[in-house]
């Protein structure tokens, strides 16, 4: 897929490099087609690698997409440049009184925390509320995903005895294999975690108007969708890079906290082997799906038009 983004976004020559096509500026200007809107709220505090593995999955389909940040004004990052935020980012209050055919809430590294008492809870309510109204179709993922369920359908998010970390199994529910989100879907597919936090099947039965659409024996719901297919709430991290489990795991332990070895991940659980990345196929197969199906054939071609 043409992905439009700056000329001059970090992600942009790393994609390059990887023989992923990404349409900068100068060369859209050139053609004539409308180009999906894509607003990604990116709550990450190491942006640049979540920009990167977010426009690496979203580059699988014939569509031209632009690609717009967006941060929140209410928590200063300290992974991330200022100048970094200020040339890429947008902030809620910038882009409010626009319109977007898709959007991705990624997850947040403040699990462990009450809902009500992370810094900016109150203006994610008010970016949540508003996709509702602006968005066609909005794609929550792990931390974002169990925020979206709390906000829109009271779901609460129940701690693990210990963390969910490593790539899993899941399956597709038998009775979902229909949906089209899971056209092309394996009978058995992996995806990585990393969470000390999940939601119950019973809390998701419980809630009016959703419904889960895969899950994995270990790991529990994976994706779970609005019965109006314009919301879906994506557990895992099949965004992932094939190392990130590790980075994830090797600066855990230079820290000295008690972490193990991610799950079905490195070779003979030897952190000193090259982990396989069993998911990558799922992945963009999960991205091209949402963009294809809920988003491009979705949303109208008049984009003042979404309500």
């Amino acid at each position: 897929m043409p992905i439009k983004v700056s000329d001059s976004l970090p992600a942009t020559e790393i994609l390059n490099q990887e023989n992923i096509f990404v349409m900068t500026e100068t060369k859209a200007l050139r053609q004539d087609i409308r180009p999906l809107e894509i607003v990604i709220l990116n709550l990450m505090p190491t942006k640049i690698i979540t920009e990167t593995q977010l426009l690496r999955v979203l580059g699988n389909t014939p569509l031209q997409i632009n690609v717009m940040f967006m941060h929140t004004k209410t928590h200063l990052s300290k992974n991330t440049s200022k100048s970094h935020i200020e040339t890429f980012y947008s902030t809620f209050d910038e882009i409010k009184d626009r319109k977007f055919d898709g959007m991705i809430i990624t997850g947040a590294p403040v699990e462990t925390m009450k809902f009500e008492d992370v810094d900016y809870w109150d203006e994610l309510c008010e970016i949540m509320k508003w996709s509702k109204s602006n968005v066609t179709s909005t794609f929550h993922i792990c931390w974002g995903a169990q925020a979206g369920l709390y906000y829109h359908y009271g779901v609460k998010k129940i701690p693990l005895d210990k963390k969910m970390f490593g790539v899993f199994k899941h399956h597709v529910c038998p009775d979902k294999k229909h949906k089209i989100l899971l056209r092309g879907f394996d009978d058995a597919f992996y995806v990585p975690h990393s969470r000390h936090t999940t939601v119950s099947r019973e809390d998701i039965f419980a809630a009016d108007g959703l419904e889960i659409l895969a899950e994995s024996p270990q790991a529990g719901v994976y994706i779970v969708c609005a019965k109006d297919d314009r919301q879906f709430f994506v557990m895992g991290h099949s965004e992932y890079d094939t190392e990130t489990l590790k980075e994830e795991y090797l600066r855990d332990t230079q820290k000295g906290l008690d972490i193990e070895i991610p799950c079905n991940y490195f070779p003979q659980d030897d952190p000193d082997k090259t982990p396989l990345n069993l998911w990558r196929s799922h992945a963009n197969l999960l991205y091209s799906n949402w963009l294809n199906y809920f988003v491009y054939q979705t949303t109208p071609y008049d984009i003042k038009t979404i309500n």
